[in-house]
């Protein structure tokens, strides 16, 4: 079953985005640094669904090169998946342009893969599934 598993925000500061959503009553539920993607990550819950504030750690994450062409914004859409294996396959088999092939680990362990744009109506899509349990 798909639903938004997040929404993820490229934002300039950690520090002040969490603000302004814990003013509007919101908590923040985790908060970690993902080397390889090179972000600091917070997760707030919304509902059913979570923002991902995403800090560029380096000038050379693909968050510090969104900030500087767009602007502090909505970065992604993210989608749950039950079998990301399997969405990721289909995917490939219709044709659709990934942006890595391969499935990354990120916050909390969960697995994901992004879709490109150009496959995707111009948004940028992540399809994640929950870690392993006992992860």
């Amino acid at each position: 079953m798909l639903k938004i598993d997040h929404l993820g925000i490229a934002v300039k500061s950690l520090e002040s985005a969490k603000k302004l959503y814990q003013q509007l009553g919101l908590r923040v539920a985790g908060e970690e640094v993902v080397p390889h993607e090179k972000v600091r990550v917070a997760m707030v819950p919304v509902g059913d669904s979570r923002l991902e504030l995403l800090e560029a750690t380096s000038d050379d994450s693909a968050i510090a090169r969104f900030i500087a062409r767009r602007g502090e914004g909505l970065h992604h859409v993210a989608l749950h998946v039950d079998d990301l294996s399997a969405a990721v396959a289909n995917l490939k088999a219709s044709g659709a342009r990934l942006i890595n092939d391969q499935i990354q680990v990120g916050a909390g362990g969960h697995r994901y893969v992004f879709v490109h744009p150009a496959s995707a109506g111009g948004v940028l899509l992540e399809l994640c599934e929950d870690p392993p349990q006992g992860v």
